[in-house]
């Protein structure tokens, strides 16, 4: 009997809890990642500096760049940088913003990439994909997830509690993205991952009901797992099927149409929760799940309706369709149902009168 075996792309290293940050020294010292110890660090606004002096005199040698935002050319020109000093690993870190230029900036240097976050927005922490702002506004790149991942818990109780409540959103969005893909495979044929789908939905089935809140280690120790599960599941589909739907879709809308309206997990947590009504309302299928999402996000405090972020309905609408252009070819509940202007402005009003109180 042949032996048939799938290789599957992971971290060399995950390591979620408090005072993490201390074994980077260490986590560099292995041969896979670095062999003659010259490392970039890439640092963005806020803990990123503070946590570069704390484990620089674990590394032999290195050398600190500052991140000027997640934008495209703050990724390509530490990229250059990054050619140039024939470094041999960057570490990035920060937030989103910082981690996803360093991703980039790692891709087009060819080097392997070692994300520290230092809170836990959304699960670019260790994904596949890079959102980048450009010329004509936020666009997804692919690139090559992180070789190894640190989530330091003391440094993430530090972060606002926005951007960590954030990634709540992010991670509940893949009920919808998995809903998606399933209907593409119904109505288009599309393959499924099974692998896939199976660990972006159990991320975020454990999370759906976790007690406690991001003043909890426990907790946060689920939040962190669930993004890493999320960026795993992207990586074992080769793109963002199993963690981005029509949900994402709206929230890349927002982010063209109304910029810094909300960040990338807030809006991920409306888009999903409006596409869960969606479902209920014109597929009669999804009611359940969107009662616990709604749930879930306001027990934690996260926007669940326009007016959370301050759009009106119409904006908002507006943003639902437009959506399907972000995301060309992808098949999702908006693809499917197809609403014009006026059907998507009464789905909105719906919505908001239905679960708003």
């Amino acid at each position: 009997m042949p032996l048939l075996t799938r290789m599957l792309n992971a971290p060399l290293s995950i390591d979620v809890r408090r005072g993490a940050v201390a074994s980077l020294g260490e986590l560099l010292a292995d041969r896979r990642i670095v062999t003659e110890g010259r490392v970039a660090i890439a640092v963005g606004p806020g803990q990123g500096d503070q946590i570069a002096e704390h484990v620089r005199p674990s590394l032999s040698s290195c050398e600190v760049f500052h991140v000027e935002g997640g934008t495209v050319e703050a990724a390509v020109s530490l990229g250059s940088r990054l050619r140039a000093g024939s470094y041999e690993a960057v570490v990035g870190i920060g937030g989103g913003r910082t981690i996803d230029a360093t991703k980039y900036a790692a891709t087009l240097s060819g080097i392997p990439m070692v994300s520290v976050a230092t809170n836990l927005s959304h699960d670019g922490i260790c994904s596949p994909v890079a959102s980048l702002v450009h010329d004509k506004g936020k666009g997804s790149f692919g690139v090559v997830m992180p070789l190894a991942m640190i989530v330091d818990l003391d440094y993430v109780h530090a972060a606002p509690d926005r951007l960590v409540r954030a990634g709540i959103g992010d991670v509940v969005s893949n009920f919808s993205a998995v809903e998606d893909w399933l209907l593409a495979a119904d109505e288009c044929g599309e393959r499924v991952d099974r692998m896939a789908l199976t660990v972006a939905r159990t991320a975020a089935e454990a999370l759906l009901h976790q007690p406690g809140s991001i003043d909890s280690d426990r907790f946060l120790t689920v939040l962190a797992e669930g993004l890493v599960l999320s960026g795993m599941a992207m990586a074992f589909a080769g793109d963002s099927r199993p963690a981005s739907g029509g949900d994402h879709e709206i929230l890349h809308a927002i982010d063209q149409l109304f910029p810094d309206t909300g960040n990338h997990g807030e809006l991920a947590g409306i888009g999903a929760a409006f596409c869960y009504h969606l479902r209920a309302t014109r597929l009669g299928a999804g009611e359940d799940r969107l009662e616990e999402i709604l749930a879930c996000l306001g027990r934690h405090g996260l926007p669940r309706f326009p007016a959370d972020v301050g759009l009106t309905a119409e904006q908002f609408a507006e943003a639902v369709q437009y959506a399907p252009h972000t995301r060309p070819g992808r098949y999702t509940i908006l693809e499917h149902l197809s609403l014009d202007e006026g059907e998507t402005r009464k789905a909105v009003h719906e919505y908001v009168q239905a679960h708003g109180g």
